[in-house]
């Protein structure tokens, strides 16, 4: 059974916030816990990715064109762009002390999407609204 901290973690996730109790269970079995030390780069910007990460211990900065633009913590995703279409990372995140993170493989997140009946849809809509809510802040 999945932890409750993982659950937890995974529903504030923007890519899986419509997601119930049950199918939050099956992502959270999907992932592997990792631990990673400080000043590791878990992702490089502009490589390719096949993986999403939810941090549950620590935090890490993201940097973009060698500036860094966010810092990350406990509940916070990054990488979940690269587990539906395994383009290229648009940013870099170092961990700034030890992480411990769940990550999500492009593999086991596509073998959850033909188990799970209607999760690709919700994920459609999460995803409908997120480029919605950037088309408003580009464009009004």
């Amino acid at each position: 059974m999945a932890s409750k901290t993982y659950l937890e973690h995974l529903a504030k996730v923007p890519l899986f916030t419509t997601c119930n109790r049950k199918e939050l269970q099956k992502i959270a079995r999907a992932a592997d816990e990792v631990e990673i030390d400080a000043g590791r780069a878990l992702v490089e910007q502009g490589a390719a990715g096949h993986e999403a990460f939810v941090i549950i211990e620590g935090q890490a900065v993201v940097r973009r064109n060698d500036q860094d633009v966010a810092t990350l913590g406990p509940g916070q995703a990054f990488g979940e762009l690269a587990i539906l279409d395994g383009g290229p990372r648009t940013a870099s995140v170092i961990a700034t002390e030890p992480l411990r993170v769940l990550v999500l493989g492009q593999r086991e997140f596509g073998a959850l999407l033909d188990e799970v009946p209607g999760l690709g849809r919700k994920l459609l809509t999460t995803m409908a609204r997120r480029v919605r809510a950037l088309d408003e802040q580009i464009y009004d």
